[in-house]
């Protein structure tokens, strides 16, 4: 989701966030839902590229490939376009923790779509905003009150259904899309610690910085050297994602958080979608049922929010 953006709670679910790259538009909602609908809609093909890539090479080697081409298109857009004393980074030591919690998540989630079909994994993937809601009151000091913790209940239901504990349908890359779903619920909070001290894109940047040097450590214990064009889905991999945020980025300067939160479901007919073409991967109508309390449950929140 492997970062499926940066989220509503970054940008502070208001109208108007400043962008990283133009002074911000007048709130147009039609034009903030069609970014959205664009950003989430291409992340699966981000998620299937690293699927695909995962049968030969190691989640880790393929993680680091998603980092190394993000930081690359990235850091070349804002070199481009904001001076140097935009790209000081604020309370550094909450950016490392946050940029920890993220690549946990991709590490997590890539893992999982390795061996599970994508909407599976994404399913789990989701729970993080069901997360936050219940950690809220423990890490923010924020009361959850009962209407949420229906919602909490109903997603956690949700995803008993998709792993179906001690069925014969049960499989253990289950338990690293749960990781990613935790995993995202923290980093979805130390988002809303960071939420108005600096730039989203410029936050997202330093994200993908943590992320490479930790992997570039790693890697060159599983690595095996990539053809000219596996590098080639890589590098689209990489693009893919860079792209998809910026698209997010920008949706929320057009349109509020409560606007554009149900539109991030569509993440998931895109990735049913080609769940289904590319791997032959369909869910079955108890995956269905799961995926469906999944979303109530976080629809629930945004409208009674």
């Amino acid at each position: 989701m492997a970062e499926r953006a940066l989220n509503q709670l970054q940008a502070g679910g208001q109208v108007g966030v400043a962008s990283p790259l133009a002074p911000a538009p007048a709130p147009r909602p039609l034009t903030g839902v069609l970014l959205m609908a664009a950003g989430v809609g291409i992340l699966p093909l981000m998620d299937s590229l690293a699927k695909y890539l995962s049968d030969e090479y190691h989640v880790v080697q393929v993680t680091w490939a998603r980092y190394l081409f993000h930081f690359l298109l990235l850091g070349a857009l804002l070199l481009w376009r904001l001076p140097l004393s935009a790209l000081i980074p604020r309370h550094a030591g909450l950016q490392v923790i946050r940029s920890a919690f993220l690549l946990s998540t991709t590490l997590c989630y890539f893992g999982a779509i390795a061996f599970l079909p994508l909407a599976n994994a994404l399913a789990l993937a989701f729970l993080g905003p069901l997360v936050s809601t219940a950690l809220a009151p423990l890490i923010l000091g924020e009361s959850a009150g009962p209407r949420r913790w229906i919602a909490v209940t109903v997603g956690f239901l949700g995803t008993l259904v998709v792993i179906r504990p001690g069925w014969g349908e049960f499989h253990w890359a289950s338990l690293l899309g749960l990781g990613a779903g935790v995993s995202y619920g923290l980093y979805q909070l130390t988002t809303r610690r960071l939420s108005g001290s600096g730039r989203p894109s410029v936050t997202l940047f330093y994200t993908s910085v943590f992320g490479l040097a930790v992997l570039s450590l790693i890697v060159p214990m599983v690595w095996r050297w990539p053809d000219p064009a596996t590098w080639g889905l890589m590098l689209l991999m990489g693009s893919v994602g860079a792209l998809a945020h910026f698209l997010i980025i920008r949706a929320f300067e057009y349109a509020s958080a409560p606007v554009l939160s149900p539109v991030s479901y569509m993440e998931m007919v895109s990735a049913v979608t080609l769940g289904w073409l590319i791997f032959g991967d369909f869910p079955d109508a108890w995956t269905w049922a799961g995926i469906g309390l999944i979303v109530v449950s976080g629809l629930l929140i945004v409208i009674w929010e």
